[in-house]
């Protein structure tokens, strides 16, 4: 259920604050004497839903730096990171980018991120224990992962689909309010209120939003073949496909990755039971794996 809190987040506190402060100051232009204007409905949620998605995007660099603890190699300290950015250099020529920022953050599990408001301002960042404990090749192709994710613009792409979907949130849940409290106002009686209003709203945009999750749980997922599918056009299939074994084979360690970004992250997404699968950000390694087979027999 982690992955219900990645669309929850940034982009829809903002649409909760936003929505519940513009009814407060009576900034509600879809209502009127004849009832609901759905256009002005829709436009009004379109505004507000798209805001939350890309204020996400816009500070998703920073707030991945805060928490995760990730440290940018400004300057390389030892050899490691001087292949680290090396080896990023690469990559991102390859993928026709420019570079994004490089950091590690202190986390044991294998694991890496890329993150950004757009391909040219990135950023990817490594745990430590990746690092200590992967192979350069397997390094090399889960990097090449990660800049995939960058040059398919994934992140950009996630937001406007998160940003749409804020938008039909609190379209319906509007309606459902606006439903409901013309039918508490039959025969004279007072409705739902002011604050009954704003709590319908509330709940029915937390239930829809967690419904919507699941588009957005499906988009990342298939995104995830296509950025392993990038990493082994840059760094080779067999390298990608021994990284994504490594992974599996840790994959029974605690996850230090923070829920705010396991979408970005290259594993997560192991579990079988239904609802998580609904919900996951990441599909089976064993499926990924699997995939990236049989292109390569394909080929």
């Amino acid at each position: 259920m982690m992955r219900i809190l990645l669309f929850l987040g940034t982009n829809l506190a903002v649409v909760l604050v936003a929505s519940f402060t513009l009814r407060l100051l009576g900034v509600e232009p879809y209502l009127n004497a004849q009832g609901i204007n759905f256009n002005a409905l829709l436009i009004f949620c379109f505004v507000i839903g798209m805001a939350g998605s890309m204020v996400s995007l816009f500070i998703s660099k920073w707030m991945a730096k805060r928490s995760t603890g990730t440290v940018i190699i400004e300057s390389p300290s030892n050899p490691t990171e001087k292949w680290l950015l090396d080896t990023v250099a690469e990559l991102s020529e390859k993928a026709g980018i420019k570079m994004p920022e490089v950091g590690i953050f202190p986390a044991q599990q294998s694991n890496a991120f890329a993150t950004g408001w757009n391909k040219n301002d990135a950023l990817v960042a490594v745990s430590a224990g990746l690092l200590n404990r992967m192979q350069p090749e397997e390094v090399k192709a889960v990097l090449a992962h990660e800049i995939g994710h960058v040059s398919n613009g994934d992140m950009v792409t996630l937001a406007l689909i998160q940003g749409v979907l804020n938008t039909f949130v609190m379209f319906f849940a509007r309606i459902i309010a606006h439903l409901l409290d013309a039918f508490l106002r039959r025969d004279d009686n007072q409705g739902l209120g002011f604050f009954g209003y704003i709590a319908v709203v509330t709940v029915a945009e937390i239930v829809f939003g967690i419904l919507a999750s699941m588009i957005a749980a499906w988009f990342s997922r298939f995104r995830e073949y296509r950025a392993d599918a990038a990493g082994a056009q840059l760094a080779g299939s067999g390298a990608m496909i021994n990284a994504l074994a490594r992974l599996k084979a840790e994959t029974q360690m605690p996850d230090q990755m923070p829920d705010t970004l396991t979408a970005f992250a290259i594993t997560t997404g192991q579990s079988r039971k239904l609802m998580e699968k609904l919900f996951a950000s990441h599909p089976p390694l064993d499926d990924r794996i699997r995939a990236l087979k049989e292109a390569a027999y394909r080929e």
